[in-house]
């Protein structure tokens, strides 16, 4: 099994940034990338539907025969990764809003977390931010229409910017310096929130740590692929395949999915 690809998902193009952390770490790891464009954003869905896509994602998944899955959105992990891991035998890999770290190293005591509507109100994040919270400020926002936009190829718009503006207000009001990203999409808002944030303001994601856990998770299930030339990286979405395409810079095959 160790040469089967580890599997990806998300709800859409924004898991690029943990399929980078990954390869970057594991080279030679083939995967296998699913975009679910088709449905983005899940943020703002219902438990149950966002339950319903992920086990819908997962099923493709197996079918091509993956041997570990990372669940590279926030929003799927918080609301399906605990139903996933009892309906398959399969090793799954989440990504959470990294609250530890900047909690812990916050000088102003008021960290800023932006994420979804669904990652926001689930049980887990609630359950996560309840043990670090103490003694600190947490501003918590939702980012609606993110996704939409970077889904729409608009990372760098100005209705892009607009928002932001909003949404990071109230946090440098509260004199934040951590910024938590909790969405998989947000990293490729680097560039507009280094140009927009004070230089002491901190920006955390969770990629890095993802991609650790990965290899963990691999070595502990004696799944590492061993090979030593570069792994095989296969793209689907069921969305715009062109806009995938760019933010992969063109490196790889990205196939259209009726799915």
């Amino acid at each position: 099994m160790s040469i089967q690809p580890i599997g990806i998902f998300d709800s859409g193009i924004g898991g690029t940034s943990v399929f980078k952390e990954i390869t970057a770490l594991l080279p030679h790891e083939h995967t296998l990338y699913l975009a679910d464009s088709f449905n983005a954003p899940y943020g703002n869905k219902s438990k149950e539907h966002i339950l319903a896509l992920s086990i819908k994602n997962t099923e493709f998944l197996i079918s091509k025969e993956c041997k570990l899955i990372v669940v590279a959105c926030n929003t799927a992990t918080t609301n399906a990764i605990a139903e996933l891991r009892n309906l398959y035998d399969i090793p799954f890999i989440g990504i959470e809003p990294a609250i530890k770290p900047a909690a812990l190293s916050t000088q102003t005591k008021a960290i800023g977390i932006l994420a979804t509507k669904g990652t926001l109100s689930s049980e887990l994040f609630h359950k996560t931010t309840d043990l670090y919270r103490h003694g600190i400020i947490v501003i918590e926002q939702i980012g609606d229409g993110i996704v939409s936009l970077i889904e729409d190829g608009r990372t760098y718009s100005e209705d892009m910017k607009s928002l932001l503006r909003i949404y990071l207000k109230p946090m440098l009001d509260a004199n934040i310096d951590y910024l938590v990203l909790g969405c998989t999409h947000y990293p490729y808002l680097m560039p507009l929130l280094l140009e927009m944030l004070p230089k002491h303001v901190k920006i955390i994601d969770s990629g890095r740590a993802v991609a650790r856990q990965t290899k963990s998770v691999l070595q502990q299930h004696y799944l590492l692929n061993t090979q030593t030339t570069c792994g095989n990286n296969q793209f689907y979405t069921n969305g715009n395949v062109a806009i995938l395409d760019a933010i992969l810079e063109h490196k790889y095959k990205v196939e259209y999915l009726q799915f």
